[in-house]
């Protein structure tokens, strides 16, 4: 639309998050009549959309100005800058600055991409709210100090940052005042919060602090974590607190042993599954999800095997499955690789085993009564993040009791 400023958005939560702080930067800056591609860099094919998106969004804006930024921009600056269809490229950080946005400086570079390293801070950049969404994501972390061989994003991101503590409670609160019932904690490495504070509080320190300064916060919920950093406080606060979403998305990425140890992740299978049994031993009702990569290098028939029997070993309900993707850069790309249409179809069989686990669950809560945390007029979330349809139109942000009483494999359908 002529005059406006869009921005869409890829890949994770956190470009979520600064999504809604680069609109309001855009705004501080004047901007009008652009659209802005807060990109990802997880995998080839996000890339290969953000460029397609691009082109296809100068078609049909013709006059617009177009700013590209987020991980792919900050890793790859000059692919963007190539492209005829793109006015500007940002970096991670710049995207957060009014600066980046401003077209009345004549000295402003049209790539403006720095050191994502040499960060050694993450600012608190306060929001008042969400544009379109029933739940807000706030930033408690950003970047990673670990090098998976497969992962390129702490190029994309920079070392291992995280977000002070009053700062989080602070955006936790002014969200919680401005009508949002449900807060999702986001990051690139949450479960690291803290080794960079004074005192080194942990992540259930965070949380423990959120949950006594915002009384009136509703429900907290955590994006993805990594098992082997879960600090005690944090299994209390599973165990102890309603208030905490017994939904948790686990960075699993495989199940089998070999395949973790060449992928330089700091767990095995045996770790994974003690987590599991742990939280469900305190919390009947945790449901799980998980990241895994399909046909990562020297991924054999058994291996990939492994993986897939971890879907039922550990009663995962919601995958996030990714084909492996070859990232120029890193040590997976010089292993040997497997056939591309093997991993298409490893993918699939994981989807599917992903598919099936979701539609077991959701008919094991029939008839049991739910929280929803309504999305849209007929769609909410569960506690244990189903999504629940329904007939009549519901207070959009609200709470409210329901009881399904079917399900259609996607969904639970209530009365």
């Amino acid at each position: 639309m002529s005059g406006a400023v869009d921005i869409v958005t890829f890949g994770c939560r956190l470009n979520a998050y600064e999504s809604e702080v680069m609109r309001a930067r855009a705004a501080e800056a004047g901007l009008s009549d652009a659209v802005i591609f807060n990109t990802c860099a997880v995998t080839g094919e996000a890339v290969r959309q953000a460029r397609q998106a691009i082109r296809k969004m100068r078609r049909a804006r013709p006059d617009a100005r177009i700013i590209v930024t987020g991980c792919a921009a900050q890793i790859d600056a000059h692919q963007f800058n190539a492209m005829p269809e793109v006015d500007r490229v940002l970096g991670n950080q710049e995207k957060l600055n009014a600066r980046g946005f401003d077209f009345g400086l004549d000295q402003a570079e049209r790539v403006q991409v720095n050191d994502i390293m040499s960060l050694r801070e993450t600012a608190s950049h306060l929001i008042a709210g969400f544009d379109g969404r029933a739940r807000a994501f706030v930033q408690v972390q950003n970047g990673c100090d670990h090098r998976c061989t497969f992962c390129i994003i702490p190029f994309g991101r920079g070392n291992s940052r995280s977000v002070p503590a009053g700062a989080v409670v602070d955006q936790i609160r002014t969200l919680v005042e401005n009508g949002y019932a449900e807060i999702v904690l986001t990051g690139v490495d949450i479960t690291s919060y803290g080794h960079d504070l004074p005192g080194a509080p942990g992540l259930g320190d965070l949380m423990r602090r959120i949950f006594k300064l915002v009384p009136d916060l509703a429900r907290l919920r955590l994006s993805s974590i990594d098992s082997v950093e879960a600090d005690p406080v944090l299994f209390d606060l599973i165990a102890q607190e309603p208030r905490l979403m017994p939904h948790f998305h686990l960075s699993l990425q495989s199940g089998d042993d070999m395949i973790l140890k060449r992928m330089k992740r700091r767990h095995a299978m045996a770790d994974a599954a003690a987590f599991v049994d742990r939280v469900r031993s305190s919390r009947p009702d945790a449901v799980f999800g998980a990241d895994i990569i399909a046909g990562f290098p020297t991924e054999t028939d058994g291996m990939f095997e492994n993986s897939l029997a971890m879907v039922g070993d550990l009663d995962l309900t919601y995958l996030h499955v990714f084909p492996y993707s070859k990232r120029p850069g890193t040590p997976a790309a010089r292993m040997p690789q497997v056939d591309g249409a093997i991993i298409r179809a490893r993918a699939e069989r994981l989807r599917q085993a992903g598919a099936d686990a979701l539609a077991r669950y959701l008919k094991s809560q029939i008839g049991i009564a739910q929280k929803a945390l309504i999305e849209d007029p007929h769609l909410g979330r569960t506690e244990g993040f189903a999504p629940i349809r329904f007939k009549d139109a519901q207070p959009v942000g609200q709470i409210i009791s329901a009881m399904p009483t079917q399900t259609n494999d996607t969904s639970l359908i209530a009365a």
